[in-house]
């Protein structure tokens, strides 16, 4: 399974705060809504064996499973209004419960320590380091070049909004992320990030097409 977490430094908690005629005054919610879909859709399809976890102000994460996913769509006001309805359900989400928000998406009230720890050491996943669990891969400008790297099996991958990750989160990754890599020479927009990544897993390393 390939997963994105994209940290959401701005984006309100409060739904109402959301407004989807001004989607980009949200804490640059319309960066996060092209990086949903550009993690779950295809070309007229859906990806399979992926999912996408906005964390929202380092309380709250929101995931899009692609393979559940139903009535998504890939413009930025409708992935917008599902991410307004997970944070309008953040009463519904108890305690690391998640709060049912749509078929394929969930709300959980943890934010990026809780939620690595959720996605590296769930049950069957072997653990953060293990030969056959998940390996965390910070994308970062300073990174190594993503074109040297072998792909893993079963990548997390963490980016950040148009922010810079905070000093908290770098030492954060710094403990868990296996490998910073980095897409390009350029700064990319975090969506176009995803894309590339996909693109380098779709083509194993660029080996394949």
């Amino acid at each position: 399974m390939r997963q994105f977490v994209v940290i959401g430094h701005d984006v309100p908690a409060d739904p109402d705060a959301i407004s989807l005629s001004d989607i980009p005054g949200a804490g640059r919610l319309d960066l996060l809504c092209r990086c949903v879909s550009a993690g779950v859709f295809l070309s007229h399809g859906i990806r399979e064996d992926v999912r996408v976890h906005l964390v929202a102000a380092d309380e709250f994460t929101a995931t899009f499973d692609a393979d559940g996913l139903r009535h998504l769509h890939p413009d930025e006001r409708n992935v917008a209004a599902r991410i307004r309805d997970a944070i309008d359900a953040q009463a519904d989400a108890i305690g690391h419960m998640p709060a049912d928000v749509s078929p394929g998406v969930e709300l959980r009230r943890m934010g990026l320590d809780a939620t690595l720890d959720r996605l590296l050491d769930a049950p069957g996943a072997g653990g953060a380091g293990a030969d056959d669990g998940p390996t965390l891969v910070q994308l970062h400008e300073d990174g190594d070049p993503l074109v040297d790297a072998a792909p893993p099996t079963d990548p997390v991958f963490v980016l950040s909004d148009h922010n810079d990750f905070t000093p908290a989160e770098r030492d954060l990754l710094a403990d868990r992320a296996e490998r910073r890599v980095r897409v390009g020479p350029k700064r990319l927009h975090a969506d176009h990030t995803v894309s590339v990544v996909h693109n380098w897993l779709d083509t194993d390393g660029y080996e394949s097409y």
